[in-house]
């Protein structure tokens, strides 16, 4: 049985944030993540969070 998926939000260097599953966050590309928040239970979590956190100025939206 697989493990549920969780997402995560990442600021990349450049200030913007972008949400990615589990797997990703874990993956390669941690080199160019700046700061992570999370795991959020499922996508509409997270998308909430980040307009949240592009609120608050912590990420640049798309």
């Amino acid at each position: 049985m697989a493990s549920p998926q969780t997402w995560y939000i990442v600021k990349r260097p450049a200030g913007n944030c972008e949400i990615i599953p589990s797997e990703e966050a874990t993956g390669d590309e941690n080199s160019k993540i700046v700061e992570k928040w999370g795991p959020f239970d499922s996508q509409q979590q997270a998308i909430a969070r980040r307009v949240g956190l592009i609120r608050a100025g912590k990420c640049q939206p798309l």
